[in-house]
């Protein structure tokens, strides 16, 4: 596992996968779905630049930002920054990506809901002039 940074208050994880993620994105799993719980939790950290490709989940998700600067963007809306302790309620079946802005470190708690055995759908990735135009803001 790699080193926490110093103002994070969980180690960064492991590496998450380029299929899903563009840049560097890591994971520090904080809890798994289990018979108490319908939901999978964890700390998400996002190198400058990195981000989630657009994806759904279909009962939700939710992102508690931990530290530094990033995105949150619904297709088809404008981005909304983060900053450290904003709190986004994503609803189901909602197609966005988040990730961190092009100078800053990004970490979020993600909390996401299954729907059966599927907390995720995978869609492609934001475009170079997608991520950009959030970035001139």
């Amino acid at each position: 596992m790699s080193e926490q940074t110093n103002s994070s208050i969980f180690p960064k994880g492991d590496p998450l996968p380029t299929s899903y993620f563009t840049g560097s994105a890591f994971l520090y799993t904080l809890a798994s779905r289990d018979k108490n719980n319908e939901f999978a939790l964890g700390s998400v950290t996002f190198e400058p630049g990195a981000r989630t490709h657009w994806h759904t989940h279909p009962k939700g998700q939710v992102l508690i930002v931990t530290d530094g600067n990033g995105f949150y963007q619904e297709k088809g809306k404008p981005a909304q920054a983060l900053k450290k302790g904003d709190v986004v309620n994503i609803p189901e079946d909602t197609e966005h990506w988040h990730g961190a802005s092009a100078t800053s470190e990004f970490v979020h708690i993600a909390i996401t809901n299954f729907k059966n055995e599927q907390n995720v759908i995978w869609l492609g990735p934001v475009t170079e002039q997608e991520y950009a135009q959030v970035n001139q803001k």
